[in-house]
């Protein structure tokens, strides 16, 4: 069996390559196997898998371990896969996914995605990942993610995770984010997944479903600028509704091939 494969990065701006994502479209579905074995090959920190069945485009995304509860990043790539590749004629893509339905609108030349809100509770880190980090975040919550907030910037930059004690711990399907109010937008973070084999991930759509509801409360804002502060970098537009959040961002199309499994 052949099947496209098409590597796309998106929350890309000047100066930020953001997140890679493989789209492949499938006919019908395969067994879940070959799709983590697919991902796994593919080597990128997700890999999303759509089927087309009763005008529903029915999505799963999928790390080199393991199936993701949520994944922005190539939610994104995926409408622009269909917008750019197949000509989607309508600009609100909707996707069926195991988060419920996610919506992406199409608008200027950017990607429009409502993603569900995850409001992060007040929280104690764990020991493990205490001991992980060279510096110690001044406030802890949780949701999906523990949420480290820090004083500064400088302080996000200079994070070093210790990944012999921090892969001690695994909190399937989560990570753990770092952030801090930005020095030139209003919020930055870095995200860290445990027992993986891409311990930062480049930018992080679904941490921002916890990220932008605590900033706009802290900040007493409803739009926001943020900053993923990996190597290849991630700029967010976010905007935090009552429900739900909504991330603009763009994104390219990198390469095409064909594998055969």
């Amino acid at each position: 069996m052949k099947l496209n494969k098409f590597n796309i990065d998106a929350f890309i701006e000047k100066g930020f390559k953001g997140n890679t994502a493989c789209v492949i479209p499938l006919k019908k579905w395969i067994s879940d196997f070959s799709l983590l074995k697919i991902a796994k090959k593919n080597a990128v920190p997700e890999t999303a898998f759509y089927v087309i069945e009763n005008n529903k485009i029915n999505l799963r995304w999928f790390t080199p371990e393991i199936e993701m509860d949520l994944c922005g990043h190539a939610t994104l790539a995926t409408a622009h896969c269909l917008k750019k590749i197949f000509n989607y004629s309508n600009d609100n893509i909707k996707f069926q996914t195991i988060s419920g339905e996610l919506s992406v609108k199409f608008k200027n030349d950017k990607y429009h995605m409502i993603l569900p809100k995850r409001v992060a509770d007040f929280s104690n880190l764990p020991k493990t990942i205490s001991k992980s980090l060279n510096i110690q975040p001044i406030e802890v919550y949780k949701s999906r993610d523990y949420i480290l907030i820090y004083q500064s910037e400088k302080d996000i930059k200079n994070i070093v995770i210790d990944k012999k004690i921090f892969d001690k711990i695994n909190l399937d399907p989560g990570g753990v984010v770092v952030t801090s109010k930005g020095d030139s937008v209003d919020f930055v973070s870095r995200y860290f997944t445990p027992q993986s084999s891409i311990l930062e991930d480049p930018a992080t759509g679904s941490s921002h479903c916890s990220l932008v509801p605590y900033w706009s409360k802290k900040l007493k804002k409803t739009k926001l600028i943020s900053h993923q502060l990996s190597k290849r970098g991630g700029k967010f537009e976010c905007i935090n509704k009552v429900d739900k959040i909504i991330i603009i961002g763009k994104a390219k199309i990198q390469s095409k091939g064909i594998i055969e499994i």
